[in-house]
């Protein structure tokens, strides 16, 4: 007899349908064999002992026969310990305690320890909407329930342990449908009444949220830049519900769903300048989702900029453009989602101190042309906005906090994320940082002194072309926020302000 129970194999966020086909021989084997084949990394492998010793734990022995359990498709890789829980229900189904007709409409996954208890696995959330694309239910640990919930419409058996299967399969036991949850902002916003005096830099935070550019800032050391960075997520607005669930199943898939919470903040991503490409890109030896994919749709935050490895911050080109990161292995590609706002920060040079020659090193200015050769032409020419963060004097420290804080600006940020809407209506596009070509150009809609100066200034500054269109981009949204329908001459004029005050190499 052949049993099956079906699961899933991870390739980037795609759940691919793995048949776990269980055969117990009718012969009797004096070594008691178990084998596992299917192409199964070690953690795979693995399972065996943990599915002997679980069905120990509910009072069974394992078959006398050969078993052998083979996963399909056998050239798809199967890596990690959610292959416990379908192996040891196939068994149970071949030794003819569950009933296999039943299982075979499930997707199963788990990992079991022990004592047969079900512990979390990472990708639930995922496996749940590809079982409910194949019309089956979903068995998952209790702990992953409120994730798999999110996938609505589905049978969910979210058990706390194997036998807890087992008497919800005969009757013995009723398992509830999981509930699923949403999480609770943890801690305060952050509000940009904190920061004293740095107008020209708010201005440009708040272009920035509105229309999802990305952004430099370039200061002294304790000018604000972090404090600016860490206001930027409450000027965005919430996630919607698609959104949402586009970014719980990268952090399913990373195991950072806490409780099966998911949560309506967009993520701040802050990692730091130690990090390699593949924890900041993605990848390693069992592949998984960076910190570009973990800022989906949210921010990534790279403080003291040009500390990072430089093919660390050239592997950002790509994901920056595209919005997807690809890891590359000699049997499959692998993608994620990476459509992340970046959001970056920087000492004018080493010591910090360039534009205070009274503090600046005896190397100025060497120093600060070296310093900022670290980082390259193409990265920088993909940043929208690079703004100064000058020194905040005594004097503005001891004013009172300003008038307006992060509430009146997310409101215009939140009004001109809504003209962007009906803007791209119907098209795959969120926010002007977004449009590119024929859209673009229909979008931006430049009255001709507006032209006249882009055009003038392109030849002037050397733009690239595609420093030519983030400027568009930038111009577009800082209409938007004035409510403005067409591209002006002083919306171009305050675009341009915002290029390159860094030394390109």
């Amino acid at each position: 007899m052949v049993a099956h129970v079906y699961t899933v194999a991870f390739q980037g966020i795609e759940a691919r349908e793995v048949d776990v086909q269980v055969h117990v021989a009718s012969y009797s084997s004096p070594t008691n064999n178990f084998s596992i084949v299917g192409l199964a990394d070690k953690a795979v492998a693995e399972s065996r002992e943990r599915v002997r010793a679980a069905l120990a734990a509910i009072g069974l022995a394992m078959p006398h026969q050969k078993v052998t359990i083979n996963l399909a498709p056998a050239d798809l890789p199967k890596e990690g310990s959610h292959y416990d829980l379908p192996i040891a229900l196939g068994l149970l189904a071949a030794m003819g305690v569950l009933p296999a007709s039943e299982l075979a409409g499930y997707t199963a996954m788990g990992e079991l320890s022990l004592d047969a208890q079900i512990t979390p696995v990472a990708g639930v959330l995922p496996a749940a909407l590809a079982a409910s694309e194949a019309g089956r239910g979903l068995i998952c640990p209790a702990a992953c329930g409120s994730e798999a919930a999110w996938a609505g419409g589905i049978e969910i058996v979210a058990a706390p342990s194997l036998i807890a299967i087992v008497n919800h399969m005969k009757g013995v036991q009723v398992l509830n449908p999981p509930a699923a949850k949403i999480a609770e902002p943890s801690g305060g916003i952050p509000d940009l009444k904190d920061v004293k005096g740095q107008e020209t830099a708010k201005r440009a935070l708040e272009i920035a949220a509105a229309g999802g550019h990305n952004m430099l800032m370039i200061g002294p050391p304790g000018s604000g830049k972090s404090m600016l960075a860490s206001r930027l997520p409450g000027l965005l607005p919430p996630l919607d519900a698609r959104e949402a669930l586009e970014i719980s199943m990268v952090q399913s898939l990373a195991g950072e769903l806490r409780d099966g919470a998911i949560s309506r903040v967009r993520p701040f991503r802050n990692p730091h300048h130690s990090a390699s490409m593949a924890s900041l890109v993605g990848g390693g030896l069992r592949v998984r989702p960076g910190e570009v994919s973990l800022a989906h749709l949210g921010v990534l935050f790279l403080d003291e900029l040009p500390e990072f490895q430089r093919v660390v911050l050239d592997s950002l080109r790509q994901p920056m453009e595209t919005g997807e990161a690809v890891v590359a292995r000699a049997n499959a590609h692998v993608r994620y989602p990476a459509r992340f706002q970046l959001m970056a920060a920087m000492n004018p040079c080493r010591c910090g101190y360039f534009s205070e020659p009274a503090q600046a090193c005896g190397r100025a200015p060497k120093c600060a042309g070296d310093y900022q050769a670290r980082l390259s032409g193409p990265l920088l020419d993909r940043i929208d906005i690079h703004v100064e963060v000058a020194a905040v004097s005594a004097q503005d420290l001891s004013l009172p906090p300003p008038a307006e804080g992060t509430t009146a600006v997310a409101e215009r940020v939140a009004a001109a994320r809504a003209i962007q809407r009906k803007r791209y209506d119907g098209l795959d596009i969120r926010t002007n940082a977004e449009a590119e070509g024929e859209v673009l150009d229909q979008a931006a809609q430049l009255d001709s002194a507006g032209e006249r100066l882009l055009t003038d200034a392109a030849e002037t500054m050397r733009l690239t072309a595609r420093g030519y269109h983030r400027v568009m981009r930038v111009a577009r949204t800082v209409a938007d926020l004035a409510g403005t329908g067409r591209v002006s001459r002083a919306h171009i004029a305050e675009a341009l302000s915002y290029r390159r005050l860094v030394h390109q190499t």
